[in-house]
């Protein structure tokens, strides 16, 4: 149901293309790690899955149930609420490793929280939380990085430039970009597993912000991009 809305709702604040290295279907069970940046990516994140035929599990923060409509979406959908700095912030990884067994793919934002910027343009993944390296420690699934552009240009910054944002986004209708790259898999060693999956996540961002012209903020990447292109 959200994957779903998300389909029919991004396409009309912006022109949304993905790109893949995949060669073929995402394995069952796998981890998917997007960058995360603005309010907007959870939308054009799960639009573009939804595209490519997968629909995830998603965790995300345990206030957004709280919010009505949306929260009847997330818990109708199976999703997982995230209790950060709470004795219950536990159960959150269980309820992941066992959407894991049971096939389902798990969405997980290594980030853990928005950047502070109030800028609407694109840079690089800030640190990674360990979230996701004790997830894919626990799993022994892969990860998937997932790297996006553009939501940005739909809403950032304050609360006042964010609502304008969202409001003007169908007039402007902004480029937006996501790029899957191959799945990875991590050291059992939970820094050098969270260092790793920043890396994999930063580099498939490098190939989303380059598909949407390279910023100041990104990168080059003199590494060869073998990508089959959706529209």
């Amino acid at each position: 149901m959200l994957s779903r809305t998300a389909a029919m709702l991004v396409p009309a604040f912006g022109n949304l293309t993905i790109t893949s290295d995949l060669p073929g279907r995402l394995a069952t069970g796998s981890i998917i790690a997007p960058n995360h940046d603005s309010l907007a990516d959870p939308a054009v994140t799960l639009a573009a899955l939804h595209r490519m035929g997968i629909q995830p599990v998603v965790m995300a923060a345990a206030g957004l149930w709280r919010i009505p409509l949306l929260g009847f979406a997330l818990e109708r959908g199976g999703h997982i609420p995230v209790h950060r700095r709470s004795e219950h912030a536990a159960r959150a990884l269980d309820h992941a490793l066992a959407a894991l067994a049971e096939g389902r793919h798990v969405l997980i934002y290594g980030e853990g929280r928005l950047p502070s910027r109030r800028d609407a343009g694109t840079a690089a993944p800030e640190s990674f939380r360990t979230g996701l390296a004790r997830l894919a420690r626990a799993s022994g699934s892969p990860i998937v990085p997932l790297g996006h552009a553009g939501a940005r240009r739909i809403t950032s910054g304050g609360r006042t430039k964010q609502i304008a944002g969202v409001l003007s986004a169908p007039l402007r209708r902004p480029r937006l970009h996501v790029h899957m790259g191959l799945p990875v898999d991590l050291p059992h060693d939970i820094p050098a597993a969270t260092e790793r999956a920043h890396q994999a996540v930063t580099a498939a961002w490098r190939k989303a912000a380059r598909a949407l012209g390279a910023s100041p903020a990104s990168p080059p990447d003199h590494g060869a991009c073998n990508t089959a292109v959706l529209r």
